[in-house]
């Protein structure tokens, strides 16, 4: 077993179609990007993980998993201590064949499930009637990702960095623009040309994506609203919903209700 999520010679000496196994996350720790041959399921059995694609970043709280399909580069990590516990499935017998990364209710029975996969003690038929179960168990939940792209041009990009660094950076783009060596105008036309949404959209984004993993924590909203730059709890709160169509409460919550 490899150090960055990945497995060495999937399948030698592996009985089924389906391989589980846990991977200890200290705080900070990243699994670099990478792809996998097998469909993944990853899942937060503690603390909350962060699975990134080049299109957006998924955060699993331990009610949540996701599906990722073979061949999808993605890197995962964790800002807290936490451990990933993952199902790999053989794509000839997976029972689902979703072509893009979906999340997964993570109810009491599956994650039981994942953890009597996990054990090298099982028989033949016992292993058998396990796996069997996994399709019936993989249920998508709906979910709002929070997408947005990095602008092309240097000055730009430089000033995205520094958001993503410091959600809560209030200066302006004038004042940006001094730092990087552009006109206010120019780091607006290139947002807008390089990302597709304006610079104060673009800000709003990151700010509401810098917030999910507080949030999954169950982080006070309030306190998450300052961490991320908003003033007030309800300046986030109308902000979070503007973009979701939900409160930040509920974002998390409608998985749990369904556990």
């Amino acid at each position: 077993m490899s150090q960055d999520g990945q497995r060495d010679d999937p399948w030698l000496d592996t009985p089924g179609s389906v391989i589980a196994c846990t991977f200890p996350m200290p705080p900070g720790v990243v699994f670099d990007w990478h792809t996998h041959d097998d469909h993944q399921l990853a899942w937060a059995a503690s603390g909350v993980l962060t699975v990134r694609t080049e299109a957006t970043d998924w955060v699993l709280p331990p009610t949540r998993a996701l599906w990722i399909p073979a061949g999808l580069k993605h890197e995962t990590l964790a800002a807290g201590a936490a451990t990933m516990r993952s199902l790999y499935l053989r794509p000839d017998r997976s029972p689902a064949s979703w072509p893009g990364p979906v999340p997964v209710r993570m109810t009491p029975l599956l994650a039981e499930l994942v953890g009597y996969l996990d054990s090298d003690s099982l028989g033949g038929g016992q292993r058998e009637r396990a796996e069997a179960l996994v399709g019936d168990l993989l249920q998508p939940v709906p979910m709002t990702s929070i997408e947005f792209r990095m602008p092309g041009d240097e000055r730009a990009a430089q000033v995205a960095a520094g958001l993503l660094a410091e959600p809560a950076d209030g200066r302006t783009l004038q004042e940006w623009g001094r730092q990087v060596g552009a006109s206010g105008r120019t780091l607006a036309r290139e947002f807008l040309d390089g990302t597709g949404v304006t610079f104060g959209q673009w800000r709003r984004l990151a700010r509401l994506q810098a917030a999910l993993p507080l949030l999954a924590t169950g982080t006070a909203v309030g306190t998450v609203a300052r961490r991320v730059g908003y003033e007030t709890p309800s300046a986030f709160v109308a902000a979070f919903r503007k973009e979701t169509g939900i409160t930040p409460a509920a974002y998390f919550r409608l998985t749990g209700r369904r556990r």
